[in-house]
């Protein structure tokens, strides 16, 4: 990872605690705690957050509470083949003029670069969305009101009286942390909420999430299972993950992921 990404996720982490130890940083930015230390010095030195024992503070703390959930910045670039390949099956759903709901998420985001030629009505509770599909495509684009939470790049609101309930949606396009027999998995519960209201303004709810969150856990869950009319992963996918949503009556559209590997000896 380049150096000015690495700042990047360490200035957006040290928003998230109180104090973030350099074990932590690493484990974001996948390197090691000597350039950690490097990157936090020269941090200090330029003001931008403050070196303590065994790690760093930012200089101006966030003023709301943090979701729980990794960065955006640093989940998207996770498994990015497989959202891809996932996006474009989820666009491929849409038809010239539907009315869409996108719920915030890094492998929904990847739906906007298959968005740009068409012209839908959208609601997105993603800032990152919501920006990217207002310079870049021809879709009306609607947000809800509430507050901005900087590291998921998502717009929540614990009030009901914002825009969601007046929005209807043909389609719900959303991710979850996880997925297993008990249901769609999140990790906040202020998440769930804002979920949830956009669920209920939508016929059919489309669940984007690539096969490894197929392995993975929550204590909080969003909805059953059976609440989901098309879960749509790639190929690595388990025969026994399919099994699970195939007995849940939940349709599935597997996304084949483009072998690069394949593709390069190919062409040499």
């Amino acid at each position: 990872m380049h150096e000015r990404e690495r700042h990047r996720i360490i200035l957006s982490a040290v928003q998230e605690k109180p104090v973030i130890t350099i074990q932590d940083i690493a484990e974001l930015t996948e390197a090691s705690e000597a350039t950690i230390r490097r990157d936090i010095a020269a941090l200090h030195v330029q003001g931008k957050l403050r070196r303590v024992r065994g790690g760093a503070e930012a200089v101006h703390p966030a003023q709301l509470a943090p979701l729980a959930g990794r960065h955006f910045h640093v989940s998207e670039s996770e498994n990015a083949d497989k959202k891809r390949a996932i996006a474009r099956e989820a666009v491929a759903l849409c038809e010239e003029g539907d009315a869409i709901i996108i719920n915030g998420g890094t492998t929904t985001f990847q739906m906007v670069h298959f968005l740009a030629s068409r012209r839908l009505q959208v609601m997105t509770n993603s800032f990152a969305i919501a920006e990217h599909l207002v310079k870049n495509s021809k879709s009306s684009v609607t947000v809800p009101g509430g507050a901005i939470y900087r590291e998921q790049s998502i717009i929540l609101s614990p009030f009901d009286n914002d825009v969601t309930r007046n929005f209807y949606g043909k389609r719900m396009f959303m991710g979850s942390q996880g997925v297993g027999p008990f249901g769609v998995m999140e990790s906040d519960a202020l998440i769930i909420q804002g979920e949830q209201k956009l669920i209920n303004q939508a016929d059919e709810l489309v669940l984007l999430v690539d096969s490894t969150k197929f392995s993975r856990r929550s204590s909080l869950i969003l909805c059953p299972l059976g609440r989901v009319t098309t879960i749509i992963t790639d190929d690595g996918i388990s025969d026994a993950d399919r099994r699970m949503v195939e007995e849940a009556g939940v349709q599935l559209i597997v996304a084949k992921v483009q072998d690069k590997r394949r593709d390069s000896a190919s062409v040499a």
